[in-house]
C-alpha cells in the first residue's frame, strides 16, 4: 500500500506499531474504498502466539496466524429458522478465549456486543464501519448501538465507545480510482458529552497532475499520541516518536 502511494511510509509504520500494541481499530470509508484489504493488512501484525476470532458475513479476511477461528453467519431457511448472527457469533466468540476479536463489518445491533468485547480485555479488536468521515463513524456507531433495542443515555454510549475505540483509520476511493488512507484519528475521551479526538495524520489534496493523478500529500500533525505510554510498554515508543 505505501508503494502504491495508498499510506504514506510514516502513517504504514504508526499503524504496525498500533496494531503490534494492540489498540482497538476501527477501519471506515465507503463501499470498495479498500477496508477489508487495509484490515488484512493490519492482521499481518497479529503476534503468531495469540488467539484471533473472526466473525463476517462472507468470509473476506485472510489472516495467516496459525491460531485463528472462522465464524460466518447464517441466514434462515425456507421455514424461518435455524438464523445465526453476529450477535450470536459474537456471545459464542467470547466463550472461546480469543486475544483479539476481528469483525468483518459492523453494521447493526452488534456494535453493543463489539464494544463491550473490547472493553472486557480483548484488547487488539478491529472491525470495519461505512462512513465517510472518522467523526461520522462515531456517530454511526452510536446510532448502531440504539439498534440493540436497549435504552441508555448516549453520555453512557459515548463514554463506552471514548474507552473501547483507541483508533479509526479513514480510507476513501478518490476519484482518480486511487484508495488512500485520508486520516488516522486517535480517540482520546470524553469532555462533558463530547468525544475528543486528535488526528495523527490527515492527505491534504494539492492538486491534479497531467496524467489525470490526484496529488497530495499526507501530513503528520506532529501531536504526541496518547497511545505512546502503551507503545513504551511493547517496547515501541522511539520507533513511534521518530515517525511522528
Amino acid at each position: 500500500m505505501a508503494a502504491s502511494n495508498s499510506i504514506s511510509p510514516a502513517m504504514a509504520t504508526v499503524l504496525k506499531i498500533a496494531a503490534r500494541c494492540r489498540l482497538n481499530i476501527l477501519i471506515s470509508g465507503g463501499t470498495g474504498s479498500g477496508k477489508t484489504t487495509l484490515l488484512n493488512a493490519l492482521s499481518r501484525m497479529i503476534d503468531s502466539a495469540e488467539r484471533t476470532v473472526t466473525i463476517e458475513d462472507a468470509a473476506e479476511l485472510q489472516l495467516q496466524q496459525p491460531h485463528v477461528v472462522r465464524l460466518e453467519t447464517r441466514t434462515a431457511n425456507l421455514e424461518g429458522t435455524g438464523e445465526i448472527t453476529m450477535r450470536d457469533l459474537l456471545k459464542n466468540a467470547l466463550r472461546m478465549r480469543p486475544d483479539r476479536i476481528i469483525i468483518g463489518e459492523c453494521r447493526g445491533e452488534e456494535a453493543l456486543d463489539m464494544l463491550q468485547a473490547m472493553n472486557t480485555g480483548h484488547d487488539g479488536s478491529m472491525s470495519t464501519i461505512h462512513a465517510n468521515t472518522p467523526r461520522e463513524a462515531l456517530t454511526r456507531l452510536e446510532n448502531m448501538i440504539g439498534m440493540a433495542g436497549i435504552n441508555l443515555p448516549s453520555k453512557a454510549v459515548r463514554t463506552q465507545i471514548a474507552s473501547a475505540v483507541h483508533m479509526i483509520c479513514q480510507v476513501n476511493r478518490m476519484r482518480d480510482g486511487q484508495r488512500r488512507v485520508t486520516h488516522l484519528m486517535e480517540v482520546v475521551g470524553m469532555e462533558g458529552d463530547i468525544i475528543t479526538t486528535q488526528e495523527l495524520f490527515t492527505y491534504q489534496f494539492q492538486g491534479e497532475g497531467s496524467d489525470g493523478k490526484l496529488r497530495g500529500a499526507f501530513q503528520s500533525s506532529g501531536i504526541r499520541p496518547a497511545f505512546l505510554p502503551r507503545a513504551e510498554y511493547f517496547g515501541l515508543d522511539r520507533a513511534l516518536l521518530e515517525v511522528i
